[in-house]
């Protein structure tokens, strides 16, 4: 089949590499390169990139004009997919291929449309999600299934454990609706039951607010571990209203009265215990303010922190 493949993130290359093998894919569509670090080098999506050296055409998005629509149905596409692609697709281009467009969404929609599936089902603690192959139509992740299929969350899973599992039954996901749309042989169905959005994260969502639950403080780790990493402001000590990164932890079970935020105790050679809201955090490494990422042990040492003292800043 002819393919027109839409996607800017990374995790989008992998998807049209493995396209490219099994299919003809005419034309590439991404967004504009942008600035990125703290130079604001120019970087170029890495579907562009491939594009290129594979000398697929390619066309860079920052809307979707009417001469855009005209160039992509010169392409006489069979379907277009879209993964990771970063923009909304208007109906003047996502009914240009012969059977439409279609998305893969990692999630189990009608659960969590938007733009951050991943993050947020670990955020909730969830402990299965998957991926869904859908026509894409005006709503927001709303058009009809192809298929879905199921993928289990560990509890030591983090975001970028998620995402690898997820890229590869993605794959698997988006080979399979190909060839149904090939063969015709199956049937789209309406997404049932009552959905759940997730939102665009920021920065900010990873500060810590120690008085929070352990488990939520960890789920929040998990979410955010690729980006923007959960961190707190340390309040004493001779890091004092610098901030902290935490690399690596787990819940740990504490009855202990102390308020929260305060270290409860500090293991040698291995980190140490901050109190939660309910039970407590057990923090192995770190990365302080403009520093490289080192042993919690190490860092506490450093920092002038002993247990029992209240380091952190409740947020």
């Amino acid at each position: 089949m002819k393919i027109i493949f839409f996607g800017t993130a990374d995790i989008s290359k992998y998807f049209l590499e493995n396209t490219d093998t099994k299919h003809n894919v005419v034309c590439v569509v991404t967004m504009c390169d942008k600035p990125v670090g703290r130079n604001n080098k120019i970087k170029a999506p890495a579907v562009k990139e491939y594009a290129i050296k594979k000398n697929i055409p390619y066309i860079q998005v920052d809307k979707f004009t009417d001469e855009i629509a005209e160039e992509i149905k010169k392409y006489n596409a069979d379907v277009g997919v879209a993964v990771s692609f970063g923009k909304i697709i208007p109906e003047k281009v996502f009914n240009l291929p012969k059977y439409g467009c279609f998305n893969i969404h990692f999630s189990l929609l009608p659960q969590y449309r938007g733009a951050s599936p991943v993050q947020q089902a670990l955020l909730d603690g969830q402990e299965k999600t998957g991926v869904t192959a859908f026509f894409i139509e005006k709503g927001l992740d709303t058009g009809d299934i192809i298929l879905q299929r199921e993928q289990n969350i560990d509890y030591k899973d983090t975001s970028d454990i998620l995402f690898n599992k997820l890229n590869l039954l993605g794959i698997k996901v988006m080979n399979e609706a190909l060839e149904l749309l090939e063969t015709g042989n199956f049937e789209a169905v309406k997404q049932t039951g009552e959905p759940s959005f997730c939102k665009i994260f920021k920065k900010e969502d990873g500060k810590i607010d120690w008085t929070k639950s352990a488990t939520d403080i960890y789920n929040m780790y998990r979410g955010f571990y690729l980006w923007p990493k959960v961190f707190c402001t340390i309040a004493d000590g001779r890091m004092a209203g610098k901030t902290m990164k935490i690399i690596e932890c787990s819940p740990v079970e504490d009855s202990s009265d102390l308020q929260p935020g305060s270290v409860i105790e500090v293991k040698r050679g291995q980190g140490f215990t901050v109190k939660c809201g309910k039970n407590a955090l057990f923090i192995t490494k770190v990365q302080p303010e403009s520093k490289a990422q080192m042993s919690a042990y190490d860092f506490v040492n450093g920092a002038g922190i002993k247990a029992a003292s209240r380091f952190f800043l409740t947020i």
